[in-house]
């Protein structure tokens, strides 16, 4: 357990400290920083909502659904006997990227974003569209986990209901 606790906190600071380093540098200026030209870019953003900029609940009903959250993921994996990295890497990086989004909301109300991939920007059937949000490592830390968590779904919670074989004849 000392290693997920390691990785949770490794997500929290390498969020927060990107996102002050965005704060310091992209906030005040209005401008991107491109990465790879026409496709990554560094583009400061604040955002009030959850994924995609929705906006379903004032913010401190956000602040307190990401509190619920982060508590559950955490008392799920504390209760659980696995110990396995195949278990315990996933809950690590959406509780790591879960905090860091919540010191966000707690401190300034919302969450800064600022890593950007320009996948298509223009008009699609008379709307401006950006397909790609704008996100953070907190944003990508939650996105991995639970990618992994579909992907190993089966290793990560093996089915209980199988029956059990008897091998005696």
């Amino acid at each position: 357990m000392k290693w997920f606790f390691s990785l949770v906190l490794l997500v929290i600071a390498a969020d927060q400290a990107s996102k002050k380093l965005a704060v310091t540098f992209l906030k005040d200026t209005g401008q991107s920083i491109s990465i790879i030209p026409d496709l990554f870019s560094l583009t400061y953003a604040e955002n009030k909502g959850v994924a995609f900029g929705l906006e379903f609940a004032p913010p401190i009903g956000l602040l307190l659904l990401t509190a619920l959250i982060t508590m559950a993921v955490l008392i799920y994996v504390i209760r659980s006997k696995d110990r396995s990295p195949l278990f315990l890497v996933p809950f690590a990086l959406i509780t790591g990227g879960g905090i860091g989004n919540m010191i966000d909301r707690f401190t300034i109300g919302r969450v800064v974003d600022f890593l950007y991939f320009d996948l298509y920007n223009g008009y699609l059937f008379g709307t401006y569209l950006s397909l790609w949000p704008i996100f953070n490592i907190a944003d990508s830390a939650i996105s991995i986990g639970a990618c992994m968590l579909i992907i190993f779904h089966n290793k990560v919670f093996p089915d209980g209901n199988q029956p059990l074989q008897n091998h005696v004849r």
